[in-house]
């Protein structure tokens, strides 16, 4: 198949600039000056006037099929990658388990089983290593050599569970600096939340707005400091803060990245938008939608504010989304009277690139800072680009037709994941994605699905090229 698109406004992390976009097979073969495109017979011309024509998403934090709290994901990969193509993410880097007394290559092989054959955009993965010790720390240079995984997720959370010690993170963190890798950490600490939640539940505080409250801005702000000072013990290792939401967390990276260190964080729309009061605080048990960790925080502290100016100033590096879903119904329901019970998670994999173009209608963004975040930032961080997040010659034509004059709903009525509410329900995004293309297929057109199942590949992913 041969695509030209024709008329649209090419935009990329150095700016928007006219142009038409040749794709033939797989790849972006050559981009003209508007109108002067050689006549190519048989070619499917795209008429792209009045849009963008942006790379496609790249989502660095999903969590399909997670077990997690005594259930599952709710969304497969299945389910959740056509969720993504809906909503101009054309490739996801979701994340492998392994917990402690788990083999690390058993882990990974377990999830490459729930992922192939099922995908309808590209996928990759992180490794989660929740059990440090010499065989896992082994297994860390094996993926990055020879299985395409150069990232691996720590936890300074869930005691029992995921979490690691200090001398485990130093550890891994040292044998990441060793092989390239990078290291993301869920910062918050979790031996001092788990003291707070028996507190609460002792006196009789189960609502969902406690999750939040048990988990307070200090304790992911002094394990964001914690895994900064570690990093830098391991001789500066790349660490990545994942799904950073609190002001003071924010701080922290920002003071270690002033000081010329390779640390990154991401943040995600839930934290943009969303609030403790409001969401978590909801009526009755309603509040459990929205419990996820970190925490939404409080809409009278500066965090929304300063997590917009966060990546303006590329303080945060990347927006994920940190889509973790769960349904209301049998699943959130597992916390009524326990907050510490709810399922952790929050589903947007769908919603990402619009939530975050309404931030460039806001003011909060330019155009091609919402690209960096949603897609070039992402390939370069996690070892993808230029195959990804890129409109240039030799790329996978993976491209997004967004078109600012439309204007998108965000219901449970309308959404293709597998949750029986939306969090973001009832919200108007001033924007919406018109046509995707994964690796020169049309998957998504004006609102009608056209991809398949089993479409996606595995991307084997190189060392990060966003290191200092």
């Amino acid at each position: 198949m041969t695509i030209l698109i024709t008329g649209g406004i090419v935009v990329t992390s150095t700016g928007p600039y006219p142009a038409d976009v040749l794709v033939e097979g797989e790849t972006i073969t050559a981009l003209f000056a508007p109108g002067r495109a050689p006549e190519i017979a048989d070619a499917q011309v795209i008429d792209a006037t009045g849009k963008y024509v942006i790379p496609g998403g790249i989502d660095a934090h999903t969590h399909m099929e997670l077990p997690f709290g005594g259930t599952f994901a709710s969304d497969t990969f299945d389910t959740g990658t056509k969720a993504a193509a809906f909503g101009g993410t054309t490739t996801i880097i979701d994340f492998a388990v392994q917990r402690t007394g788990e083999n690390v290559h058993e882990g990974l092989a377990a999830w490459h089983a729930k992922a192939d054959g099922e995908c309808h955009v590209d996928y990759g993965f992180h490794m989660i290593i929740g059990g440090v010790d010499d065989e896992s720390l082994t297994a860390m240079d094996a993926l990055v050599e020879s299985e395409g995984i150069s990232s691996f997720k720590l936890f300074m959370a869930y005691p029992g569970v995921f979490y690691s010690d200090d001398g485990q993170i130093l550890r891994a963190m040292q044998k990441a600096r060793d092989n390239g890798s990078m290291i993301m950490m869920h910062a918050e600490n979790g031996i001092a939340i788990d003291v707070l939640v028996q507190q609460a539940l002792a006196r009789g505080e189960t609502d969902p707005i406690y999750h939040g409250i048990t988990r307070p801005a200090e304790l992911e702000a002094e394990a964001t400091r914690r895994a900064i000072s570690l990093a830098k013990v391991a001789q500066d290792t790349p660490l990545y803060i994942v799904h950073l939401s609190a002001s003071e967390a924010l701080a922290a990276v920002a003071e270690a990245r002033d000081a010329g260190r390779n640390v990154f964080a991401e943040t995600c729309p839930q934290y943009l938008y969303l609030t403790l009061e409001d969401q978590l605080g909801a009526p009755g048990f309603e509040g459990a939608k929205w419990v996820c960790s970190t925490p939404l925080r409080s809409r009278h502290e500066p965090h929304q504010r300063d997590l917009w100016r966060g990546l303006r100033s590329n303080d945060l590096a990347i927006v994920s989304t940190d889509h973790c879903p769960f349904c209301f119904k049998d699943q959130k329901e597992l916390g009524l009277g326990d907050f510490s019970k709810i399922p952790n998670g929050i589903g947007g994999v769908e919603h990402r690139v619009d939530l975050l173009y309404q931030g460039v209608v806001d003011g909060q963004l330019s155009l091609e800072r919402w690209v960096e975040t949603i897609a070039t930032t992402p390939a370069r961080m996690f070892g993808l680009y230029p195959r990804k997040g890129v409109i240039a010659p030799g790329s996978d034509a993976d491209i997004v037709l967004y078109d600012p004059a439309g204007r998108t709903r965000i219901s449970v009525e309308t959404h293709h994941m597998n949750m029986d509410h939306s969090a973001y329900e009832g919200y108007e995004i001033a924007g919406k994605v018109d046509t995707v293309i994964s690796r020169g297929t049309v998957v998504v057109s004006g609102g009608e699905y056209h991809g398949r199942k089993g479409h996606g590949r595995y991307l084997p992913r190189g060392l990060s090229t966003y290191l200092v």
